[in-house]
């Protein structure tokens, strides 16, 4: 009987048993498919300004890894200027975002933004219609993970309208209301 190895790659769980342990030491990292470890410099990729087909405002996207096959992992470091922020859209294997620095908002069809600050992580399901960006009034940077699924990472709907934008009342009177009485 050979020992059970358990892994989460993506959103799966894979269950594999080793019989004969010796073998492992002799795995080819290289898997034979001449894929083989990268490391980009930093500074070596160009920050680019992200598209007004998909964001509403100055948008800046430094990529971080875009896997080769059989990966699916895609990520992007993407800085809002204030009042910035995604179009509507979906992902179909869901995404999760890492604020690095700044106070931003995220949205799901037909709920009021939620406040996401610095060191706030935040995941959204599959199919979810959503969008994210900064405040009026505060920037906001934050990575942006998400699996790619039959070629695709996103689905893009429409701008998102000064009404669903509702950015809510974030300034430090407001939130934090008795400390400064």
């Amino acid at each position: 009987m050979g020992r059970r190895f358990y892994l989460v790659v993506g959103s799966s769980l894979v269950v594999a048993t080793v019989t004969n342990i010796q073998n492992v030491g002799s795995i080819d990292h290289n898997l034979g498919n001449g894929i083989k470890m990268e490391i980009f410099k930093s500074g070596s990729r160009v920050t680019k300004k992200a598209s007004s087909d998909y964001f509403t405002g100055t948008v800046w996207q430094d990529p971080i890894v875009e896997a080769p096959e059989p990966a699916q992992v895609r990520a992007i470091r993407v800085t809002f200027e204030p009042g910035a922020r995604t179009a509507w859209h979906t992902h179909p294997l869901g995404q999760t975002l890492y604020v690095l620095s700044g106070t931003g908002l995220v949205g799901l069809r037909g709920e009021a933004p939620r406040i996401i600050n610095s060191g706030d992580t935040v995941w959204i399901p599959p199919h979810e219609e959503h969008w994210h960006g900064a405040t009026l009034t505060n920037s906001m940077c934050h990575i942006a993970i998400q699996e790619s699924h039959e070629g695709s990472v996103a689905n893009w709907l429409e701008h998102v309208s000064d009404e669903d934008y509702k950015v809510p009342d974030i300034t430090a009177e407001k939130v934090y209301g008795e400390l400064f009485k």
